[in-house]
């Protein structure tokens, strides 16, 4: 589907002109800067050095104390203490982080992730009654929890209590626990509201230590954890998640965790991690134990102590994520050609598909990729323990959990947040299901959303690129939603050499601007555009800049996103 450019407008001169003197930066920067509502001399410095001790006060989020009290009476106590968490990334590293933080106060801690094809997502009987008979009497649930009321009341008529960090929106009722961590409470004072699940474990952490007066550096070694749950979970990189993921950075490529550090090995890429690489290189790897087999696999690896077992695990890691992705290509083809051949389906809004066969670890995967296909919301659903299970994905600006709220009398249970969504039916329920999501979903979306876009800061000449140009747009970073990385557009461009078609579908060019100097450029998935460049008339691109690395030897190099020939 081809994208629309849309380029920002921008008419503050005044302001772009005195942020570029105050900085010494390149306007285009400054008008870069100000679209990013960074407008002044102190906000681009909280913006360019993010600062740990800008951390808001942990105890602002309400129920912070009461959970500090409970752990406190159960440490006191030498009460028995299950850290429990779901089994995606988050989940995992939020279960890693909590487990071996508490671990340095009690030998009386262990953890849990559920079974997803067994258990499914968030609090689950099975691991209650588990709990119950091991003589667990404090459950801390993360990135999980916060819709499980009638979960926590079974654990309650037990006597397991529960402290819940969570994330994702509430509903209607928030458990009965004894305590409830999550910033989207409505009545929760805390400043950020979108932090990761590990977010709100860290969050706990630190808390514990400034109860205790215990070093930083106590809760502080766990920012890698923090980074890749940051980069996983898609949250928007601002405020609080900014300094975290920046220093999460930091620390992942100067002095990571054992698991990391072997996951890193694994991965092929030992330095130089940005956010991106954390995104498609170590995440997709931790997700696949809970995709694949159970995460507990990647719980083990992230809490290794020793080299060797940690390189052990990573690799056994591996092959699950190599498996992961010859399922889910298998899946995302079947998936595709029954939308193809199927005229109702094309024509729909939405696209929801089921296969009692596909895999419930990839489902969520594949909803993405037949997102970037159709570019519509869209629902790919399986059968596990009788019902139908799915994962739901949406299009930037359609807010996709209000929609599956309109269709809640038909759902066992539904929970996410705008963009991405898990839920659970009967299979009696999916063509009324089908039916009414396809019209809630038509009587409120526009032609506008669902037409996927390239979003451009500002124009640039070639003649501005260049090695400062570079780095200031690298202390940018790190980049994500909220805060993505610059897009450029140049026009009147030419080659400088001929194209070439990289592993049958990428592009290859250098290219220049009038007599500027040649840059080396990659258009992934551009191949198409080959002949159209061979006819020598000017073309513009949109594109990102970054340092490419090739055997310790660094150069700009162009990332193209779009072309048009003029």
């Amino acid at each position: 589907m081809e994208k629309i450019w849309v380029q920002a407008v921008n008419d503050d001169f005044e302001t772009i002109d005195t942020l570029a003197q105050q900085l010494n930066i390149d306007q285009s920067l400054a008008e870069v800067l100000v679209q990013r509502g960074i407008a002044s001399f102190d906000a681009a410095k909280d913006y360019f050095r993010p600062d740990m001790t800008k951390l808001h006060d942990p105890f602002l989020m309400k129920d912070m104390d009461k959970a500090i009290s409970r752990i406190d009476l159960a440490l006191s106590n030498q009460e028995k203490i299950m850290i429990y968490g779901d089994y995606d990334v988050d989940g995992t590293t939020s279960v890693a982080l909590t487990y071996s933080f508490f671990s340095q106060f009690t030998g009386n801690i262990e953890y849990y992730i559920p079974d997803r094809h067994k258990e499914g997502y968030g609090i689950s009987t099975q691991g209650i009654d588990y709990a119950k008979q091991q003589g667990i009497t404090l459950i801390i649930a993360l990135d999980c929890g916060i819709k499980s009321v009638d979960k926590i009341d079974y654990a309650n008529s037990l006597g397991v209590d529960f402290i819940i960090c969570d994330h994702h929106l509430p509903g209607d009722e928030l458990p009965a626990a004894i305590a409830v961590l999550d910033p989207k409470r409505l009545d929760c004072p805390y400043p950020f509201k979108e932090l990761a699940g590990c977010g709100i474990g860290f969050k706990l952490a630190q808390a514990y230590s400034i109860q205790h007066q215990l070093p930083k550096a106590g809760y502080e070694q766990y920012l890698d954890l923090v980074m890749v749950s940051i980069g996983a979970d898609i949250v928007p990189i601002e405020d609080e998640n900014r300094i975290l993921a920046y220093h999460g950075l930091v620390k992942l490529n100067t002095n990571p965790s054992m698991g990391l550090r072997a996951l890193m090995k694994i991965s092929g890429k030992n330095k130089d991690y940005t956010l991106t690489d954390v995104i498609f290189s170590l995440a997709p790897r931790i997700n696949a134990a809970g995709r694949m087999d159970h995460a507990n696999q990647a719980v083990k690896m992230l809490l290794c102590k020793e080299d060797d077992l940690a390189l052990e695990q990573s690799e056994f890691i591996n092959l699950q994520n190599t498996d992961r992705k010859t399922t889910d290509h298998t899946i995302t083809t079947e998936a595709l050609a029954r939308i193809a051949d199927c005229d109702i389906l094309i024509h729909k809004k939405t696209t929801v598909i089921f296969h009692e066969s596909w895999n419930k670890g990839v489902i969520g995967i594949v909803a993405s990729r037949l997102t970037e296909k159709y570019f519509r919301p869209t629902i790919v659903l399986t059968l596990s323990n009788g019902l139908l299970t799915g994962s739901a994905r949406s299009v930037p600006g359609f807010d996709l959990y209000e929609a599956l709220l309109g269709c809640q009398d038909l759902l066992i249970q539904f929970g996410g947040h705008k963009f991405a969504a898990g839920l659970t039916m009967r299979p009696e329920n999916i063509d009324a299901f089908a039916d009414r999501f396809e019209q809630i979903v038509s009587s409120s979306i526009t032609e506008d959303m669902l037409s996927p876009k390239i979003k451009i800061d500002t124009e640039l000449q070639f003649t501005q690129i260049d090695g400062k140009f570079q780095r200031i747009i690298s202390q940018m970073a790190p980049f994500g939603p909220h805060n993505p990385a610059p897009v450029f557009v140049s026009h009147g461009l030419s080659l400088a050499a001929k194209p070439q078609v990289v592993a049958t579908k990428h592009l290859k060019l250098s290219i220049k601007q009038q007599n500027s100097v040649i840059f080396e450029s990659i258009g992934f998935g551009l191949a198409e555009y080959e002949g159209l460049l061979q006819s020598n008339k000017p073309f513009s691109i949109c594109y990102t800049i970054e340092e490419n690395i090739w055997r310790d030897q660094r150069r700009l190099q162009l990332n193209i996103k779009g072309i048009k020939i003029n």
